[in-house]
């Protein structure tokens, strides 16, 4: 199955800038409200409500405090002259192209001209374009429309008319309008306002649509650009799909395909439209991830930059543009330079270094000479602006290619956390790093990037001389050789601070640093313990020892009980036979009571020493809980035992002796059975 993604799909120059502005105002910490939905993308204008952005119908719902922006469709000049009168704070992102439409309406009205729009006059463009017109306006849609305009006013056909088109209006429509307007009026004055991005969508979405046996097509459902794709499409490609976002693919529409086309409305974002190819992807043809976004990404990473003169310095600079300055005044922002040419040279911060936070007093002092470009001279001031980042980039272009060809790894620091990624500075050269070559892990975050130092690899110079680059290749070698000497170097004892990454049933698995050993269950406590949660929890930091490992099937065992933590240890340097403890009773036999010294470590008390007298069994002395003190009268270090004596510490009764001996007898008569079942379960509780 193959998937053609249309080269100019995505944010339109407009609608970018629009975007950008609010975004910017947002970050500078304004309170932002837009004159209707900035564009028409439900998805976008959700992300940006969520960041507190506002959408008004009419200036008087601005509140005090809010920046009104005016959206790329632009409005009428009643609107602006309103905001005014309301000292309403306004940003105006109304696209060039659609600003200068305005222009032309209203010169034309002022020189008394009708004034005839082609497009649909209920869209905020045109409300906004017929806003700027004093005299006589018309609106047509079509060849039909346009042909009964005139019938229904046959004065325009002696009229010089100026006639201009909505900017995103069909390309194909309008050369028809183009031909009747030119058999009907007597020298009308056409200018076609087509948007180029508009134009060259329309046209790249007729070819494809025509080699493809499928077309999809992304923006928002009231998208009038996006529309007109679809209708594009739809007319040469019977099974064409309009959609807003990824989740409305299904498999179905695909059965039977063996090509799809893909295009994109101007206001749909490129992170949607990456969602949506790599959806396709996922259910027509799997592969690596890269092979699946690569094209959206480098697309959207186009649009993303705002390098004007970067390509045409690289393409058009001469020797006779670079030059050397000598440093004769420094502040913060800005670098004054003499240079050969006998000129003052002004070197901005901006034009110094792409850190947006550099101070220029620190990083150089008069008498430095620096490496220049001129990107513009004032003969009449005698003054040239120039730049040392644009001189470094076309040292570090050279450098970039070559990385490239020998795959090199190069460092950076990443700049800036832009829309699908980050972009990375190396030589002065901008390298933009997708989202998905930017981490080790999807999870892991963006913006811990910011301003750090990074290795990356070269894996894409596109033709329009931009460098898109991958971190994740570089550290996945790393991880790659970090492993294999991790495996070769690990031993039996080696001790490792590590994390809790899961637990199950029977242990806690813990990551070592990008390898996972597991403590068992019973390693995990001196004490008995039904699950791993009563000890460690996931995300505990902890520290573990290697008790086994098995290198062919890379398996490691861990221990967490630390000896210093034994029971029998703490006991040992606590206690000594012939010490009086305080003890719990925590079971009880036909032979004995065992009690608790301390956790992990239990005592028995054989019934011939509960008391001074003879008992048929511990209960009649003892229950389960009750604290009572008793005299160590034997350690077991070998088996880990202790016999605990509370006859001991009683005053012995007056007796017969006939009875002392009976008493004696039965003592010293203990069955074997019994001796044996004492110390089994003796040794059972030990353990």
């Amino acid at each position: 199955m193959k998937i053609t993604l249309a080269e100019t799909a995505g944010f339109c120059f407009g609608v970018k800038r629009a975007v950008d502005t609010v975004y910017k105002l947002i970050d500078e910490g304004k309170k932002v409200c837009t004159l209707g939905p900035i564009i028409h993308n439900p998805q976008l204008v959700a992300d940006l409500e969520s960041k507190g952005v506002r959408v008004v119908e009419d200036v008087r719902e601005v509140k005090d405090g809010e920046i009104l922006v005016i959206r790329s469709h632009g409005v009428p000049e009643s609107v602006m002259n309103e905001a005014e009168g309301l000292s309403v704070q306004t940003v105006d992102a109304t696209c060039p192209f659609v600003a200068k439409i305005h222009k032309i309406v209203k010169e034309a009205a002022t020189k008394g001209q009708p004034v005839l729009i082609a497009g649909d006059e209920k869209h905020k463009e045109v409300i906004g374009i017929i806003g700027h017109c004093d005299g006589e306006v018309h609106v047509f849609e079509d060849e039909l429309s346009l042909e009964n305009l005139f019938k229904e006013n046959p004065n325009l056909l002696k009229e010089e008319v100026c006639v201009v088109s909505q900017t995103t209006f069909n390309e194909k429509i309008w050369e028809n309008c183009e031909k009747i307007l030119k058999k009907y009026c007597t020298n009308p004055s056409i200018f076609g306002t087509i948007c180029n991005a508009t134009s060259m969508r329309q046209t790249e979405s007729a070819e494809l649509s025509l080699k493809n046996d499928a077309m999809v097509i992304i923006g928002g459902r009231h998208s009038s650009n996006t529309k007109k794709l679809y209708d594009v499409c739809k007319n040469n490609c019977g099974k064409t799909l309009h959609i807003e976002t990824a989740d409305e693919l299904s498999a179905d529409f695909f059965s039977g395909v063996d090509s799809v086309g893909v295009v994109a409305g101007a206001s749909t974002p490129a992170a949607i439209i990456k969602e949506v190819i790599k959806t396709m992807t996922e259910i027509l043809n799997p592969v690596e991830e890269q092979a699946e976004v690569t094209e959206v990404v480098q697309k959207s990473f186009e649009e993303m930059t705002d390098e004007e003169a970067f390509e045409a310095s690289l393409d058009s600079l001469n020797s006779d543009k670079k030059v050397k300055g000598v440093v004769v005044q420094v502040t913060p922002s800005e670098i004054l330079v003499d240079y050969s040419r006998g000129l003052t040279g002004y070197v901005s911060a901006d034009e110094y270094s792409y850190d947006r936070n550099i101070d220029l007093t620190k990083e150089v002092k008069v008498g430095d000479e620096l490496n220049l470009i001129i990107m513009r001279t004032d003969d009449m001031e005698g003054t040239a602006m120039l730049s040392k980042r644009r001189y470094d980039a076309i040292a570090g272009w050279d450098k970039i290619i070559e990385a490239k060809e020998n795959n090199e790894i190069l460092t950076g620091t990443v700049s800036e956390v832009v829309k699908g990624g980050v972009v990375a500075v190396t030589n002065g050269i901008r390298v933009f790093i997708p989202a998905s070559q930017a981490t080790l892990s999807r999870n892991d975050s963006l913006e811990d990037l910011k301003d750090k130092e990074v290795n990356f690899r070269i894996i894409e110079i596109n033709r329009r001389r931009r460098a898109i680059g991958s971190i994740r290749s570089v550290l996945r070698e790393q991880r790659k050789e970090e492993m294999s000497k991790f495996w070769d170097e690990i031993a039996v004892g080696d001790k490792f601070t590590g994390t809790v990454k899961s637990l199950t049933g029977y242990g806690a698995f813990v990551d070592l640093g990008g390898v996972d050993g597991m403590v068992h269950i019973s390693e995990l406590s001196w004490q008995r313990i039904k699950n791993p949660s009563e000890v460690v929890l996931v995300g505990d930091t902890i520290e573990v020892f290697v008790k086994a490992v098995d290198k062919d099937k890379r398996k490691i065992s861990l221990g967490y009980k630390k000896d210093d933590e034994n029971p029998w240890t703490i006991f040992n340097n606590t206690y000594k036979v012939e010490d009086v403890v305080k003890v719990t009773i925590v079971s009880m036999t036909t032979y004995g009571a065992f009690a608790r010294i301390i956790p992990g470590i239990d005592g028995l008390i054989h019934i011939s020493q509960i008391a001074n007298k003879h008992i048929a069994k511990p209960q009649d002395e003892l229950t389960v809980g009750q604290e009572v003190e008793a005299k160590i009268i034997a350690i077991d270090d070998e088996k880990k035992r202790v016999s605990l004596s509370i006859r001991a510490l009683l005053e012995p009764e007056v007796k017969e002796e006939a009875e002392a001996t009976a008493e004696n007898e039965v003592v010293a008569t203990a069955s074997e059975e019994e001796v044996v079942v004492a110390d089994s379960v003796a040794e059972e509780t030990a353990e």
